[in-house]
């Protein structure tokens, strides 16, 4: 890195805690690598906190997005941290990804009021979700239950999917890793197997954003980059890039190493979710972005636009 060092970074975070606690996670490791740097919490409300009504696939994952980047824009934020599977697969060109830290746990979880998992749900049982590939995914493993819309921050979600009659909810699907960050991994009824619901692309993956002009602020933001973790975000987004695929669409690819090797599952689905299909391809993790572009390729090949068009 060239020039000094800034004394002081101010970083824009949605408000809400969960937010708030991962934003603390990046910032932590920012202190440990660079202890001369004073970071300071901006916590910026976001539309798609204030609005809890309207359906994400209404409005768009980037609804959390927007006011951050505005901060970075105007000046009140130096450095923004989303959470990576709320982003756009493709960014504006005045922004950079300057860090993906470590990914945490990728997998989605059943929050229940019944015991056991989704294969152990009573028929008829009511399980949240605003996620239309989970709702695909859900009706492919059980076509006897009803899948309601649910909106809110993870304690509202949770608190309504173990209401039962009193919220009129028997069950949630939500992302492990809030969870796990939260603290609340102890009342999980069931963490799903990612071979039968595939992950969102980016779930569980932080993201430090920065104008791209700032070089220099990139470069000392790269210091917490997980190269793997990297690698995935970039197969898992090209995936999507290369599909068009949104927030609105039923589709989602996750990415595993060993080694030097990549296998992305891919997976896409109709809008009702009644059908759907899944493929995988694997390469060196170098050719990360090549990966997802060919998937979703292959993908498009055996019919995949038609089927998420509906």
């Amino acid at each position: 890195m060239t020039g000094s060092k800034p004394s002081h970074i101010r970083v824009g975070t949605r408000a809400s805690d969960l937010a708030v606690i991962q934003t603390g996670l990046v910032v932590t490791s920012l202190r440990e690598a660079h202890p001369e740097i004073e970071f300071e919490l901006v916590r910026i409300s976001t539309a798609g906190d204030r609005d809890k009504r309207s359906a994400l696939e209404s409005v768009g994952v980037s609804i959390f997005v927007r006011e951050l980047e505005a901060a970075l824009e105007d000046g009140r934020a130096d450095i923004a941290v989303h959470s990576l599977k709320d982003m756009p697969s493709e960014l504006p060109e005045r922004f950079a990804l300057a860090a993906l830290p470590e990914r945490g746990d990728p997998r989605d979880v059943l929050v229940s009021r019944f015991k056991g998992g989704v294969a152990d749900l009573p028929a008829g049982a009511r399980i949240g979700t605003s996620s239309p590939r989970r709702v695909a995914q859900l009706r492919t493993a059980r076509n006897d239950i009803d899948i309601l819309r649910i909106r809110g921050n993870v304690d509202t979600r949770m608190t309504k999917a173990l209401g039962g009659d009193e919220t009129g909810y028997d069950g949630a699907i939500l992302a492990a890793a809030g969870l796990d960050r939260m603290g609340r991994m102890d009342e999980v009824s069931e963490i799903l197997d990612p071979d039968d619901f595939i992950p969102a692309a980016g779930q569980g993956t932080l993201a430090v954003e920065t104008l791209a002009a700032n070089t220099e602020l990139r470069e000392l933001i790269a210091d917490v980059d997980h190269a793997p973790t990297r690698a995935a975000s970039f197969a898992e987004r090209a995936f999507l890039a290369r599909l068009g695929a949104g927030c609105a669409t039923a589709a989602a690819a996750y990415a595993t190493l060993e080694g030097d090797q990549m296998t992305l599952r891919g997976f896409a689905a109709s809008p009702t979710g009644h059908r759907s299909m899944s493929q995988t391809h694997s390469g060196d993790i170098s050719e990360a972005a090549g990966i997802g572009s060919a998937l979703a390729n292959d993908m498009i090949g055996n019919g995949a636009l038609e089927l998420i068009l509906g």
